[in-house]
């Protein structure tokens, strides 16, 4: 069970992560990027071919929907552990929304310093290595790399943001 949300950001109970996609509702997720100790490169891997939202796409942080009964602090730690491998102190960046026609969300932004080692988790990362901010900064003003549209909006207001 996640955690369902109102559209103004409170959790108004629990739901199944199929009604949820399903019906398109409000939801919290958590979106980590993690990146060098000397900040000049960004972690960035592909999804495998079976995610249920944005298959085979490329993303720049690691991340997930919030659990019912979970905090964001804890399903940031869990979802970076659970798909990268690694534990690392978590910096709060800031909170924001997505909203497309496949998805709806609430997302409280971090950011992690690891040099890894980092193992993927097999069922959700399908490949995954360093990339330079630079190279990343370019890609995501690229409108034909494929990554998925949440990552790369959310990614845009962290740039903005003053990444």
């Amino acid at each position: 069970m996640i955690a369902w949300y109102s559209p103004e950001g409170e959790v108004v109970g629990e739901v199944s992560r199929v009604r949820m996609r399903a019906e398109n509702l409000w939801h919290g997720c958590v979106v980590i990027v993690v990146r060098s100790f000397d900040g000049s490169r960004v972690y960035v891997h592909k999804r495998t071919d079976t995610k249920d939202i944005f298959p085979g796409l490329y993303d720049c942080a690691a991340g997930g929907v919030i659990d019912a009964g979970e905090t964001p602090d804890d399903a940031a730690a869990r979802e970076v552990k659970e798909e990268l491998g690694v534990e690392a102190p978590l910096t709060p960046l800031f909170r924001t929304i997505y909203v497309d026609s496949d998805t709806r969300y609430h997302a409280w932004v971090y950011e992690a310093r690891s040099e890894g080692p980092f193992t993927h988790q097999p069922e959700e990362v399908a490949w995954g290595g360093w990339m330079p901010f630079e190279e990343l900064k370019a890609k995501l003003a690229d409108p034909g790399w494929p990554m998925v549209p949440d990552g790369r909006a959310i990614a845009l207001e962290w740039l903005r943001r003053g990444a």
